[in-house]
């Protein structure tokens, strides 16, 4: 056992978090820790480092056992070294050898007569040669004490972790403190992550990671040899990380072998095999009581009732199954009906000085779209948002469709928030005619409950204003809902209500998010800012997924970069012309280069055939809706009938541009081999 909880009850003055909870984490477990916000599921990561100590019970800790606790109080750490040097504290050992080295690299140099920069050499004679011998010894010793703690690596492992959670090489020698909350806690899960420990406790570990660096640490965790407890409400990481599931319910821990998929459908069995077994028992006491109730007045029965009485108060009793958190739906209301096409972006440009985030990009959102804009940070997702939003300057035109009414919510929107008012009258302010009951409920939803709505704007968290402020967007009767990371401070069940509410959403959507189940359930489009233009996929995040991974990105694979998502090359890929077997290499390459090119050329037409397919297709779309058309039997059905091969054609030439794009991968493939 590495640490546990042994008959623990813990309380915050009246309130009880846990109540004779008995926990031992082995070696080597992947662990889930779940549970309602509020419940307490940090407060137990603290009693497992000692920040508290509990009621009653113990926790018992190996003596051996290391721990690494990553937790958003972390951000209130500051330094002015640099990030390569916060994380290589890691390494403090290996660091303090170091040092000792040095200095008794320079008292050899001295003892022996060795030249050192600004000291006076003429020193050996101070130590006698059995001290000089034994000076070596120690500096031999120091040497191979580091080489066995692999110390001439850390400035490589510290590089390549930081550059896994999406540090560039240029940030490496940047202050630390001149970095986003954000971006230093990626650098004090790198320095967690080099520490090595024993049993990683890790508190919303996703919440300030990219796609990107969340599918790292991904990988990093599957491979690391301790044990890992992990809070988090983002159900796709859950189901991918962890082998048991710990539930923080109605203030005890209940334990399931498997992932967050499994605990799904174990808990329902769990609840309803519980509640049948607490119905079956209320139907047995009421059958009892109203013997006792017939027959206790009755001398010849009296003594039979009160043996019953007695059974009934020695009986196990079995509790009814309560629902911390009641099934309500958000429903959404949708004041009009806009137009077929929302927003069109045309050429539009933005760029931060010499960071340039899009450059001459074209994109539309149509009515019933429900699109993810997914990426590394720094691409510029939340920019964008705020271009469409109207709220960010840039070059371009951006033009709103008819009856568009939009609604954005972005953590900027805080500012916006009247800090003198409750949560209930900021929510009112929104007009959305809801009875006061309504809005309490729906606020419940976004895990205000009973007086907490009464709180003033003033006294809440960061995160309780954010969740303020996706009820006001939530609430509104628009039909266009810009949302910027809308899952941040929400648990599952939250997030379970906000993906149901947005599915019958009538209205459209683009958001960001980290969270890869709430893309997966909400997005039937996958928009990605590369190469500074909007990249458009018709389709869900899984299928987007099944492509990059079968595809990559053509531009990248074409500017010839390596990708280990790309297919590996065909190395007997058949061109033109047949190459004799003994034809030298040099001659092979030029008869690829100039496939290659040929490939490419074909590719590029196609391309062009495909954005003027798109156009046509808008064009037929709008003919459709025009009065001396509709109005016209023939007219009409000549449109229709015109679109429809225009869509079959568009179709044909997809599968063609798929197919040169492989065989441009391959080619590429054999350039480089």
């Amino acid at each position: 056992m590495l640490i546990g909880l042994q008959n623990v009850t813990f309380e915050f003055g009246a309130r009880v978090i846990v109540r004779d909870a008995t926990w031992h984490i082995q070696p080597n477990e992947r662990i889930g820790l779940i549970g309602y916000n509020g419940t307490g599921k940090s407060t137990l990561l603290k009693l497992f480092v000692g920040e508290y100590q509990p009621s009653e019970g113990s926790v018992e800790k190996g003596r051996e056992t290391t721990i690494g606790y990553l937790h958003q109080d972390l951000l209130s750490f500051d330094s002015g070294d640099s990030i390569l040097k916060v994380a290589m504290g890691a390494f403090e050992k290996v660091l303090q050898l170091e040092k000792e080295i040095e200095t008794l690299g320079k008292a050899l140099e001295r003892a022996t007569g060795g030249s050192v920069v600004g000291e006076n050499t003429n020193h050996g004679q101070h130590l006698t040669p059995a001290q000089q011998d034994a000076l070596l010894h120690e500096y031999s010793d120091k040497l191979h004490e580091l080489e066995t703690l692999d110390g001439y690596t850390i400035h490589h492992k510290t590089e390549e972790v930081l550059q896994g959670l999406g540090f560039a090489n240029a940030d490496l020698l940047r202050p630390f403190r001149e970095f986003s909350g954000g971006w230093r806690m990626r650098v004090l899960l790198a320095k967690m992550i080099l520490q090595q420990p024993d049993l990683l406790l890790l508190d919303e570990p996703t919440n300030h990671l990219d796609l990107p660096s969340i599918e790292w640490l991904e990988k990093y965790l599957q491979h690391f040899k301790g044990s890992v407890v992990i809070v988090s409400h983002d159900k796709f990481f859950l189901n991918r990380m962890v082998t048991k599931i710990v539930e923080l319910y109605q203030k005890e821990l209940h334990f399931y072998i498997g992932n967050y998929a499994f605990y799904e459908a174990e808990k329902q069995q769990r609840v309803e095999l519980q509640q049948r077994a607490f119905e079956n028992q209320q139907d047995y006491i009421r059958q009892q009581e109203r013997f006792i109730e017939r027959f206790k007045a009755k001398a010849s029965k009296a003594a039979a009732a009160q043996s019953v009485m007695k059974r009934l108060d020695r009986l196990d009793r079995i509790e009814d199954v309560e629902i911390e958190r009641p099934n309500i739906r958000i429903n959404f209301q949708v004041d009009k009906t806009p137009g077929r096409v929302l927003v069109t972006l045309k050429d539009v440009s933005k760029d931060f000085g010499n960071i340039k985030i899009v450059e001459l990009a074209s994109a539309e959102i149509d009515r019933g779209d429900k699109i993810a804009l997914i990426g590394a940070n720094g691409k510029g997702k939340s920019t964008l948002l705020r271009i469409i939003a109207g709220t960010e300057a840039f070059e371009g035109d951006r033009k709103w469709g008819h009856n568009v009414d939009e609604s954005f919510y972005a953590q900027h929107q805080l500012e916006a928030l009247n800090l003198n008012n409750t949560v209930l009258d900021e929510v009112k302010l929104c007009g959305s005619q809801k009875t006061e009951m309504e809005l309490r409920t729906l606020l419940g939803c976004f895990l205000f409950s009973g007086d907490d709505v009464e709180k003033k704007v003033k006294v809440l968290s960061g995160g309780e204003k954010a969740r303020v402020a996706l009820a006001k967007t939530i609430i509104s009767k628009a039909n266009f809902l810009i949302l910027d990371e809308p899952t941040n401070h929400l648990d599952i069940h939250s997030c379970e209500l906000l993906v149901d509410a947005l599915n019958k959403y009538e209205g459209s959507i683009i958001l960001v998010s980290h969270d890869r189940y709430f893309i997966s359930k909400t997005a039937n489009k996958i928009w990605e800012i590369d190469n500074h233009l909007i990249r458009e996929f018709k389709g869900t995040y899984a299928e987007w997924v099944d492509w990059k991974e079968r595809m990559t990105d053509g531009r990248i694979a074409m500017a010839g970069k390596n990708d280990d998502k790309i297919k590996k090359p065909n190395k007997n890929i058949v061109i033109d012309q047949p190459l004799a077997a003994n034809t030298p290499k040099h001659a092979i390459n030029k008869e690829v280069k100039k496939e290659l090119q040929k490939q490419q050329r074909l590719f590029q037409q196609v391309e062009e055939q495909l954005a003027k397919l798109s156009d046509r297709k808008k064009d037929l779309e709008a003919s459709l809706t025009l009065p001396d058309i509709y109005s016209d039997k023939n007219k009409f059905s000549q449109a229709e009938t015109a679109l429809k091969n225009n869509q079959e054609e568009w179709k044909k030439l997809n599968v063609q541009y798929e197919e040169l794009f492989e065989k441009i991968v391959e080619l590429e493939g054999n350039m480089n081999s």
